[in-house]
């Protein structure tokens, strides 16, 4: 949940600049998509991860494919290997947010017609806004909520379980001030440039890559659950802990288990080491949790 003025689409938009280049097949793939959608693809091939933003006012086909003609690829499929936004998120329809679950589960789309299918990819990172509440003032100390608590929960009912389940990072972003959205504009991250950010990720992606290429896989987000139970995926021992009781009070689910474990070794490799101890998933399971839980 971020407030008004937190800079929030500012954020979103530097994302895809701290993503490592795609490959060539990857970057054919992308301009494959926009090529079915009739957008331009350029004389030369973008090696760059997408970046897709659609309004709140978005149908389903929009965001996930379809038409009554050709079947096209949406929003999901060409933002594969980028980064779908979807800014207020909660004043989409809940039909339209429902159909994002399964294909951000299996990575594809499939969609069907009275004489023909289609199959896209639908592999992009999610990323979520929503104010919290209707008129973006709760929790502001300077600001007045006009919001009654049913309005309030209602409005964030909209960003139903499932949905949430299948988001990793769940933050509540501060108000920021000028001098942030400075440093924001400028492409400052914290005290790091967004050129010294995409150098750290671009690290812990070759790592990744290097030690997943036996599995044919090249990223933490595509292990499974059988996967990240093999001897040589397996946390430090005892690293599990608090996840484990997490588990047991009910807090996460077994999905949601398996996903902070996929965290907690981006979050080793960020740091350059051998494989998530207990403060790794510790901290994933605080990124998914905290805000369920009524965090700040």
């Amino acid at each position: 949940m971020v407030p008004p003025g937190s800079g929030k689409t500012m954020l979103a938009e530097r994302l895809p600049g701290i993503l490592p280049d795609l490959d060539v097949d990857s970057a054919i793939e992308a301009a494959a998509l926009r090529s079915l959608r009739g957008l331009p693809v350029g004389a030369e091939l973008d090696l760059r991860p997408p970046f897709q933003a659609p309004h709140h006012t978005a149908s389903a086909v929009a965001l996930i494919g379809g038409g009554s003609g050709m079947v096209q690829p949406g929003a999901l499929s060409l933002a594969s290997h980028g980064v779908l936004f979807l800014d207020e998120a909660p004043e989409f329809p809940r039909t339209v947010l429902d159909s994002l679950r399964q294909p951000l589960e299996s990575g594809r789309i499939t969609i069907h017609r009275a004489r023909m299918s289609a199959t896209f990819p639908a592999s992009a990172q999610l990323v979520l806004a929503a104010n919290p509440c209707p008129c973006g003032n709760a929790g502001a100390a300077d600001l007045e909520c006009r919001c009654t608590p049913m309005q309030q929960r209602r409005y964030l009912a909209r960003l139903n379980g499932p949905l949430l389940d299948r988001v990793d990072l769940q933050l509540r972003v501060e108000k920021a001030g000028i001098a942030t959205v400075r440093m924001q504009a400028d492409g400052v991250v914290g005290s790091r440039s967004t050129a010294e950010v995409a150098d750290a990720v671009r690290l812990a992606r070759a790592r990744a890559a290097a030690r997943l290429a036996p599995l044919g896989c090249g990223r933490n987000a595509d292990l499974s659950g059988g996967a990240l139970r093999r001897p040589e995926l397996r946390p430090a021992p005892g690293a599990t802990e608090s996840v484990d009781r997490a588990l047991a009070r009910g807090q996460i689910s077994m999905r949601g288990y398996t996903r902070i474990q996929r965290v907690a070794w981006s979050l080793a490799d960020l740091e350059g080491v051998a494989r998530p101890t207990a403060d790794h998933i510790a901290e994933a399971l605080y990124y998914r949790v905290r805000t369920a839980a009524g965090g700040q």
